[in-house]
């Protein structure tokens, strides 16, 4: 597969994410303002200051990240280990942790924690932990659900996360409503690397 591309509805519009699955080029793309990546420098666009250019580059591929589970957890400089099953509902969840090695991605000091059904096998929880301008690792994780999941090209890919809040690093209750994505298309052509360029009013956000 070369490319991806999901809708996540929200009061403020729709995003459209489109990703490059090899160079991991990104565009995302509102009625506001753009953001992407083009050979991995995060541009933002846009005609007035709706969006913050400090927080640019942390969204730019988070929503990605989290929707490409479990298949973004074969990239190249992860560890892995067993940690203790996630007991919730009575039911007791096998989890996997994810670390990475120094100088990976944009946040190596980054934890993630997959818990998936005993019977199903399917990823139903996620804890992370998120350390970008930390400079350390963080004992605080949050939790997501891998609620619903849809059927893709030959792919389960997620239709539904739902963010919990936790207490003690254990998932508690549901904190707002879910995140939906729809017009999720995968396929094995690519948009080009025109595609992710920056446009005339677009600014790099680490510049």
């Amino acid at each position: 597969m070369q490319s991806l591309t999901f809708t996540m509805p929200k009061e403020t519009g729709n995003e459209v994410h489109t990703t490059d699955l090899k160079s991991r080029d990104i565009l995302i793309e509102t009625d506001k303002y753009q953001i992407g990546s083009e050979s991995g420098k995060v541009w933002l666009a846009q005609d007035s200051t709706y969006y913050p250019k400090e927080r640019a580059r942390f969204y730019h591929n988070l929503m990605f990240y989290f929707y490409t589970m479990p298949f973004i957890l074969a990239d190249n400089g992860i560890m892995y280990s067993e940690v203790v099953a996630l007991e919730k509902d009575g039911i007791s969840y096998p989890g996997l942790k994810i670390a990475y090695k120094a100088n990976v991605g944009d946040s190596p000091d980054d934890e993630y924690i997959l818990y998936y059904h005993p019977e199903t096998k399917k990823m139903e929880w996620l804890a992370y932990t998120v350390t970008r301008g930390q400079g350390s690792k963080s004992t605080d994780f949050h939790f997501i659900k891998y609620n619903k999941w849809q059927d893709v090209n030959g792919l389960l890919l997620p239709e539904e996360l739902i963010w919990y809040k936790s207490e003690d690093n254990l998932p508690t209750e549901a904190r707002g409503e879910p995140r939906v994505f729809t017009n999720v298309d995968i396929d094995a052509s690519h948009m080009g690397a025109d595609y992710y360029m920056i446009p005339d009013n677009g600014i790099y956000v680490d510049e």
